[in-house]
């Protein structure tokens, strides 16, 4: 019997990340397919909410955020490559790349899942959730568990005015991340690390395996596909990250869109986040999302929601900046200089946010 156990699901972005690190890192593990039975006897009880993946930990506890369980997973597994590298400049810039996968690639994710595979996709969410089920009995029943993740594609920003602009950002990483992977295999140099997990959520759930996307990506950035394919496959690759705690020139392009793009999104939701925070007690459960807000992607102006998780994720980046010895500071000061991202150094969120029972709250 395996030590760990991923519930989740093909079709899940979030799913596609876990399952790429536990492969690359060796981890003793099988993986349950989420279907409604596993949602109603192990992830409803034990989360308090339906969500994927979920990883069963041999002590009997679960872990529910991806990030968390690789973190959880290093600290009981401390032998072996690390997925958050060690050196401290490569280590801020994993967690950028975490922020930007999770929660600024997913917004070409959902929209070409839903504007393009939006049939194909009922039928997996069917397959996935009633594997016995009649074809007919998993398409009802896909396209009725399809509703929720349907809805969240305009408060992610998609519109029909912002559709050129999100197909020209993410056709813009895809020749940036094909000219980055010509002179490395991997984000940070020769072995996959928590960036290229993080990338292959989207990449891969998404963007690749879904079929009208799979199709663009293979026709515009094989290259990409290639990567994709051998993350998910969770290869060791040849050789170890970069020396001297190096960050690739060729990364730089990806990391000045986040700066340009993301950043703002970033810096307009913790001021509404202080706003709550001001009024809220330690402890209490943060919202979801605190209105909307105007933003930018490929030239093209809307709105999105002021979604608060990917605060977390930003806290992280900027715990990990307030770690760095003064040699390190200066190294990635140079850095955020060179993609537009200065004002980082010094931005810190108005409150903090702890995790406690698979919800975020404020510290």
């Amino acid at each position: 019997m395996a030590a760990y156990v991923l519930y989740g699901s093909e079709v899940s972005l979030f799913s596609g990340k876990a399952r790429a690190y536990l492969r690359w890192r060796g981890v003793d593990f099988e993986e349950r397919l989420a279907t409604r039975d596993v949602y109603r006897d192990v992830i409803l009880p034990k989360v308090g909410w339906p969500v994927i993946p979920v990883v069963a930990m041999p002590d009997g506890g679960v872990v529910q955020d991806t990030t968390d369980i690789i973190e959880t997973i290093e600290a009981h597994m401390p032998e072996g490559p690390r997925a958050i590298p060690e050196g401290p400049v490569q280590g801020v810039v994993s967690r950028l790349l975490d922020l930007f996968a999770d929660e600024w690639l997913v917004i070409p994710a959902m929209h070409y899942r839903w504007n393009y595979n939006e049939d194909w996709i009922y039928g997996e969410f069917g397959r996935t959730s009633a594997p016995d089920a009649p074809p007919a009995e998993q398409y009802a029943i896909g396209r009725k568990n399809g509703e929720r993740f349907k809805g969240a594609v305009p408060m992610l920003g998609v519109s029909e005015e912002t559709i050129p602009g999100v197909e020209a950002a993410y056709e813009a990483f895809l020749k940036d991340m094909t000219a980055h992977l010509r002179q490395h295999p991997y984000v940070l140099g020769g072995r996959p690390s928590l960036g290229d997990f993080a990338l292959n959520g989207p990449l891969y759930a998404h963007l690749l395996r879904d079929p009208e996307s799979g199709r663009l990506m293979e026709r515009l950035a094989p290259g990409v596909a290639d990567y994709v394919r051998r993350v998910q496959a969770g290869e060791a690759g040849d050789d170890d990250l970069l020396a001297d705690d190096g960050v690739p020139h060729t990364l730089e392009p990806v990391l000045s869109r986040q700066m340009n793009e993301q950043m703002p999104v970033m810096v307009e939701t913790a001021a509404l986040f202080g706003e709550w925070a001001g009024a809220a007690g330690s402890g209490s459960d943060v919202p979801r999302g605190l209105g909307m807000i105007p933003f930018e992607t490929g030239g093209f102006e809307g709105e999105c929601a002021a979604r608060t998780f990917p605060l977390w994720r930003l806290q992280a980046v900027t715990d990990a900046i307030d770690a760095l010895d003064g040699d390190a500071k200066v190294r990635l000061a140079a850095l955020l200089e060179r993609v537009g991202g200065s004002p980082l150094m010094e931005f810190r969120l108005p409150a903090r946010l702890v995790r406690r029972d698979c919800r975020l709250k404020l510290a």
